[in-house]
């Protein structure tokens, strides 16, 4: 059962009204991607916003709630935790773990084994509570 739906939702309406950016001249050539990168050519027109048909720019007008910042999709929040320390300051029914990516096989399952017994949601386990490394 996910939390603050609330907040959820209001992200995603949010959301619907804001243009697809897409990077400038990607439907034009294969070679590049579709994800945003900022035009920054001295006369690029679509930061100059000189032809109606462009895709918009992203501006920080098209940002999410404020309240809904920071929130993964199941609604809690994302929290990188490297040891147990910060796994104490962190609330189960709120918080939500994401174990760092420098921390090693031997403290990550000792970290999922205290968060599991501790009813947190974890993002990235990527290693059993019991068993071998996966």
């Amino acid at each position: 059962m996910p939390i603050n739906k609330e907040k959820i939702a209001k992200r995603q309406e949010a959301k619907e009204h804001n243009p697809d950016f897409k990077r400038p001249e990607s439907w034009r050539y294969v070679r590049l991607q579709t994800g945003w990168r900022k035009p920054k050519g001295i006369d690029h027109h679509q930061r100059k916003q000189w032809s109606r048909g462009r895709p918009g720019l992203v501006k920080v007008g098209f940002g999410g709630p404020k309240e809904a910042r920071g929130l993964h999709p199941s609604g809690f929040t994302d929290n990188l935790v490297y040891n147990l320390d910060d796994l104490s300051k962190l609330d189960p029914k709120t918080d939500g773990v994401r174990l760092g990516h420098s921390v090693g096989t031997r403290k990550r399952k000792e970290i999922v084994a205290k968060a599991v017994e501790q009813k947190f949601k974890i993002f990235n386990a990527r290693v059993s509570v019991s068993g071998s490394k996966s």
